[in-house]
């Protein structure tokens, strides 16, 4: 429990520990505040401050003006109001988290932090914390846990688990299928559905499959192999095939999935920027009673041939505000891949908006995207 009071050295001299030397590390300057923080004893304070104090450092790199101190079990921060009650709600938000057994992670107080000053700032729009975010399991499988990582993220498997048909639409790394697909495992254990159908449209930059060697199931299969590799980190790989040869799991182009109507399943289809607004259409008109849809899509890396409209992005427009049908956007803050890919994403944003370009292409190019 956080507490205002004065620092003062015990008898036998046991110093505080500074991370950031300042002249004000035990009397607050005018117009400066101060709190104390008590680790209970059954955490240990590595769990708290990190191997090496590597989460105390991210700490003290996201409030560079406050004053931090650990000695024993006790932390205390002084420094503006503002801040330190950011670190007081941040070290509260720790203990939650580090209560439900989770370790915390670096990424995770950096992301911690990221939502409370959203918060702080009057940028967040709910009222969910860094805890219930992070604290959230989707699927449980082979010694981990899968869970959102961001607030975008838990709204998005939220929105799952409300509506029928979700698109999930941001940049590369921000953890769209992946959470699809742990909700549709997690969907198909506990009986909500009989089956999962994943599909994806074949078409990527500059390929086409008739000029790809092999059989037509060697040609796709490139195609799906991101789908693969999500269901094995989430099934035990050996009933994989087992499953498939069921039918109980269906990963196919978007082609087969014409003339059909899917009844208890759980459909997703990835790459959704590279459907046609046909394509779109059709996929939509599949869904069957008792069905979920989660179509997946990043219409910033589009790869249809010059001149073809995405399906994703036309259908933004078609059916935003329709009842039981859900929009959840990401965005480069919602990247949980190497941090340098969010910043990739945010600069080429820039140079879009700057140049009037579109992916770092003019418009009227020869990479034009519709």
């Amino acid at each position: 429990m956080w507490r205002a009071s004065l620092f003062e050295e015990d008898e036998q001299g046991l110093q505080s520990r500074p991370m950031t030397q300042t002249p004000t590390a035990h009397t607050p300057a005018q117009g400066q505040a101060r709190a104390e923080f008590t680790v209970p004893a059954q955490h240990p304070m590595v769990t708290v401050l990190g191997s090496g104090d590597s989460l105390l450092r991210v700490i003290e790199k996201a409030f560079p003006a406050a004053d931090i101190h650990v000695r024993g079990n006790e932390v205390s921060a002084v420094g503006a109001p503002a801040e330190v009650a950011l670190i007081q709600r941040l070290f509260d938000e720790m203990m939650l988290v580090l209560r439900t057994g989770q370790p915390m992670t670096e990424d995770a107080v950096e992301r911690s932090i990221a939502m409370l000053r959203a918060s702080e700032n009057g940028e967040g729009d709910g009222p969910e914390t860094p805890a219930e975010v992070l604290t959230q399991n989707i699927l449980s499988s082979r010694g981990r846990t899968i869970r959102p990582k961001t607030l975008n993220q838990k709204r998005y498997v939220d929105a799952i688990d409300k509506h029928t048909i979700v698109f999930g639409i941001g940049p590369a790394g921000t953890g769209k299928t992946y959470l699809a697909m742990a909700k549709a495992v997690q969907a198909l254990q506990s009986k909500q559905v009989n089956r999962i159908i994943l599909t994806r449209p074949a078409v990527e930059a500059g390929e086409r499959l008739g000029f790809l060697p092999g059989t037509l199931y060697e040609k796709i299969d490139p195609y799906l192999r991101p789908l693969y590799d999500a269901l094995h980190d989430m099934l035990d790989p050996d009933s994989i095939p087992r499953l498939m040869a069921a039918g109980t799991i269906e990963v196919a182009p978007l082609a087969y999935m014409r003339g059909r109507t899917l009844n208890d399943a759980f459909i997703i289809l990835d790459e959704a920027q590279n459907t046609s607004p046909e394509q779109m259409k059709m996929f939509l008109t599949r869904l069957g009673f008792e069905s979920k849809i989660v179509i997946t899509g990043d219409v910033t890396q589009v790869d249809l041939p010059n001149g073809t409209k995405s399906g994703l992005r036309q259908v933004q427009d078609i059916l935003e505000g329709l009842d039981d049908v859900h929009f959840s956007r990401l965005s480069s803050q919602d990247v949980v891949r190497h941090k340098l890919v969010g910043r990739i994403v945010d600069a080429y944003e820039k140079y879009d908006s700057q140049n009037g370009t579109e992916n770092g292409t003019h418009k009227g190019g020869r990479n034009k995207r519709k």
